[in-house]
């Protein structure tokens, strides 16, 4: 039933994945930029959507699934009812789950006004409600994939679960092309794309499961010691889990006063989001059962060459894409998001807070890294407190620097945030005796990635001028931002090699055996 996890294929097989949403997160947004751009339905729709996913990211992928992976997957190693145990689990999250819904439901106006206060007394504020009741069911069904998921993820089968999202974007953009062939609404055919979309994703990933050999049937729930167990470290872990998803609530507050900028924001969230996703989230869900499975076989020498493991690939791939996002900001959103009714200064609101989460991409990325240290040894109370601290930072700057830079002020909330975040982190894992090892030969590298970045950098911002005229015809734009993109890649791989940033032999040899 079990697989042994082999850290950079199963880092691959999930950024492939991944890449794949996150293109069609890219043709999904282009389509909603260009029918509604960052008008009252548009934003609407965005907060609505952001209600449940709110709610998954503490509740599903956050608080249950930080705890529920480490537990099941040391059952798996152990060989103690790691089934029976899911299916407790499974019944007592889908209890809950209907509970919530059905709260949500009654309290959607107040829900609304804690994401967006800025909506009290306009047309947004109905049409928010309106959608927000349509899209919350979406928590149920996306929160049932989720465990099966984790479950999946802690058997070494990486694959369904990384491919069900796919089925979001593709819904969604199925219903906007429907609607506009159709000449129908593109609201409503939009926000009732997402709760189908959550019942594709359970059934994906529960079929996957049933072909792993995990048969799990909800029952009535039961309280057992070890669902007790599982509650006891999943409190706790609601916060760290969701601190992102927290900062961007904060972030969405503040730009719900500032006509558009909910909608820059987001589309800025779904760039800077493209590496995090490739790089950061693949990493978060590879690495949590690799270390709970190697804490519970009482290999912490192994577990700490993973987490260097995990550094090395994450630098080398999130560096050039953090100087990427910062020097080439403006040719990226205005060829992907600039048309229809997304205007010019759409475009420049919109590069700005690409510019300002581009710089916290590395903390971003780097966390999934250092968290799991303490997860897996369902340790959720460290992170909780530097999560705490981390929402103070982002709250004083997003809130108090607003009346001086506007929407911005909620970007470099979230980015000084995650900078703040990262260094807990780190000093924390530094802390645990064997969890972290000093490996010199990652130390040189960091460098001399940094360097890489810094060429491609210098040579993106010199190919920048020469294209800008293609970048702006609608007939090359598409063209030419590959070339300025290829042509950055090529430059950084050459000096990556060049400067020995990377071991190829060593990369052959993890691609070989998953060291």
């Amino acid at each position: 039933m079990t697989r042994k996890i082999r850290l950079l294929p199963a880092f691959l097989t999930v950024g492939v994945w991944t890449l794949a949403s996150r293109i069609l997160g890219f043709v999904r947004d282009i389509l909603l930029a260009a029918l509604l751009g960052a008008g009252p339905v548009a934003e609407a729709f965005f907060v609505a959507f952001s209600l449940p996913n709110l709610f998954r990211r503490f509740f599903a992928e956050g608080a249950f699934n930080l705890a529920f992976v480490p537990l099941f997957s040391k059952k798996l190693e152990a060989g103690q009812g790691a089934e029976e145990f899911a299916r407790d689990a499974l019944s007592g999250l889908i209890a809950i789950l209907i509970a919530l819904t059905l709260i949500a439901q009654l309290f959607m106006p107040w829900l609304v006004l804690a994401m967006a206060a800025g909506f009290a007394e306009d047309q947004r504020l109905p049409l928010a409600i309106e959608y927000g009741r349509i899209a919350f069911p979406y928590i149920l069904f996306i929160s049932i994939a989720a465990l099966f998921s984790g479950a999946l993820n802690a058997m070494g089968r990486f694959a369904a679960a990384a491919a069900a999202p796919v089925l979001l974007n593709l819904c969604l953009i199925g219903a906007m092309v429907g609607a506009a062939v159709l000449a129908l609404p593109i609201g409503p055919a939009l926000i009732w794309a997402v709760p189908l979309a959550g019942v594709l994703q359970a059934v994906l990933v529960w079929q996957a499961a049933e072909r792993a050999g995990l048969r799990l049937r909800p029952r009535l729930p039961r309280m057992t010691p070890a669902l007790r167990r599982l509650a006891i470290i999943a409190a706790p872990a609601a916060l760290p889990g969701g601190v992102v998803q927290i900062n961007l609530l904060v972030g969405r507050q503040v730009a719900s006063f500032f006509d558009g900028a909910i909608v820059w924001l987001s589309l800025a969230d779904r760039l800077y989001q493209l590496p995090l996703g490739l790089v950061g989230i693949a990493i978060g869900i590879v690495l949590l059962p690799d270390l709970s499975r190697r804490l519970q076989a009482g290999d912490t020498a192994g577990g700490a060459q993973q987490i260097n493991r995990a550094l090395e690939f994450a630098l080398l791939l999130t560096l050039p894409a953090t100087v990427a996002l910062i020097v080439i900001a403006t040719p990226l959103v205005s060829v992907l998001f600039g048309r229809g009714a997304f205007g010019a200064g759409d475009v420049a609101a919109t590069a700005l807070a690409v510019a300002v989460y581009g710089a916290g991409l590395p903390a971003f990325v780097l966390q999934k890294v250092y968290a799991p240290v303490f997860f897996a040894r369902e340790d959720t109370k460290t992170p909780f407190r530097y999560a705490l601290a981390a929402m103070v930072v982002n709250a004083a700057l997003a809130i108090g620097l607003s009346p001086f830079l506007g929407y911005l002020a909620a970007a470099l909330g979230t980015t000084v945030s995650a900078w703040a975040m990262l260094y807990l982190l780190i000093r924390g894992a530094a802390r645990i005796e064997g969890a972290v090892v000093r490996d010199p030969a990652l130390e040189r590298r960091l460098w001399r990635i940094a360097a890489a970045s810094l060429l491609m950098g210098a040579a993106l911002s010199l190919a920048a001028a020469p294209l800008a005229p293609a970048l702006a015809e609608p007939g090359w734009r598409y063209l030419a931002l590959a070339g300025l993109v290829g042509g950055g890649a090529a430059v950084y791989a050459s000096a990556a090699l060049a400067l020995r940033a990377v071991d190829l032999a060593s990369l052959r040899r993890a691609l070989r055996r998953g060291a």
